[in-house]
């Protein structure tokens, strides 16, 4: 497996020649689709010692940020600003009682249905994804983001400005790997100078503070081109050792015949983690914390996108505006607060990020899990 420990990690010393060594990797296979992905605004080692925040959880300071509502654009809505004051008053409440090193957050933030959960005012998708971040970020149980936009294409730094400039310290965003370096058809698949060059790179220089684990997404791969797990897990080995160690890298995966041992060893050698999904075709994700335990990585990534069997358009259709839970799954919810306790008492972070496409309302959706987690039981 590749050593990742011999590299340079002097990024923040020289951030735009981002000196370290790279390995080519491009390994030929099949293209699946993306199941959420999609762009802003929409919802789409050897090892080096696994970078530590310098925070666990800054619930404490963020909730002192929840004061009167001040909406970062213009028209507040009175009537919207109270349901949001009530719904800030009941989760700071919740988060109060929250383990540290939890964090909750949605895949995106860009939604007009969210309006009196999470926004005082109604505004329209492209509003609230060039200004909604900084009033996202007041909500006392939402303390992390996912960036999907760069899956498609590099995100300016002017953009990553933007955003770090609507956020309060230390407020960590999950992004996603460019598409190009994780679609099997894709002629720079797992091509690390790729992800280094349009994202970690960038990310690292102008958004450090702002930075949590970078999501490495595989979709379903290896049906059409006969490609075998062991190849693809070769090919992962020498991406993952080729990355700057300064960051968090997860790897969740859409293919079930993808999580093998050797797939789990070889994430434990690089200090990345597996991400622990609700999807279409993997299993729940107890079932996966069973073949890759928390203790195998010092953080942890849950991502809720779907509910098994189901499909994204589908699901899209019957939950619009997203404004409430339609269905509820009591058992996925037990799960991911069983594998939140279980990494809080490893003493390791842990980031779970809510698509509403999972049961129809993201912010109402991790409200519940925090409610549970908040509990004396679940």
């Amino acid at each position: 497996m590749s050593d990742r420990g011999d590299r340079l990690v002097g990024i923040e010393r020289d951030p735009p020649l981002l000196r370290h060594r790279i390995q080519t990797v491009a390994t030929p296979g099949d293209r699946g689709d993306d199941a959420d992905a999609s762009s802003e605004g929409k919802e789409t080692d050897g090892p080096c010692q696994n970078p530590s925040p310098s925070v666990a959880s800054d619930r404490t300071e963020q909730l002192g940020l929840f004061g009167a509502i001040d909406a970062p654009f213009r028209g507040r809505d009175a009537e919207l600003a109270a349901r949001v004051e009530r719904e800030h008053a009941e989760s700071a409440a919740i988060a109060a009682r929250l383990p540290r090193g939890v964090f909750f957050g949605t895949s995106t933030w860009s939604f007009p249905g969210w309006a009196g959960i999470v926004y005082s005012r109604r505004a329209t998708t492209a509003e609230l994804a060039r200004e909604g971040l900084a009033e996202y970020a007041r909500h006392p149980l939402l303390t992390t983001v996912g960036i999907d936009r760069g899956y498609y294409g590099p995100i300016p730094k002017t953009d990553l400005a933007r955003y770090a400039a609507q956020l309060p310290p230390r407020f960590r965003c999950c992004a996603k790997a460019p598409e190009a370096v994780t679609t099997a058809a894709s002629p720079d698949f797992l091509h690390a100078p790729r992800f280094v060059d349009e994202m970690v790179g960038p990310f690292l220089e102008v958004f450090r503070e702002h930075t949590g684990p970078f999501l490495i997404q595989f979709p379903p791969a290896g049906r059409e081109a006969g490609s075998p797990a062991g190849r693809f897990v070769e090919s992962l080995d020498r991406f993952l050792g080729a990355l700057p160690c300064e960051a968090r890298y997860a790897v969740e995966l859409r293919d079930r015949s993808l999580l093998t041992p050797a797939y789990r060893d070889v994430l434990a050698a690089h200090g990345a983690a597996h991400v622990l999904n609700y999807a279409t075709a993997m299993p729940m994700p107890a079932e996966q914390a069973s073949a890759i335990p928390m203790s195998a990585a010092p953080f942890a990534v849950v991502r809720l996108l779907l509910r098994p069997g189901t499909r994204y358009e589908e699901r899209r259709d019957e939950f619009l505006p997203f404004d409430r839970i339609v269905d509820p799954n009591p058992e996925m919810r037990r799960q991911v607060v069983e594998i939140v306790r279980e990494t809080v008492a490893l003493g390791h972070e842990v980031s779970v990020l809510v698509n509403n496409k999972a049961e129809g309302c993201s912010p109402r959706t991790i409200r519940a899990l925090a409610e549970m987690l908040a509990s004396d039981g679940s």
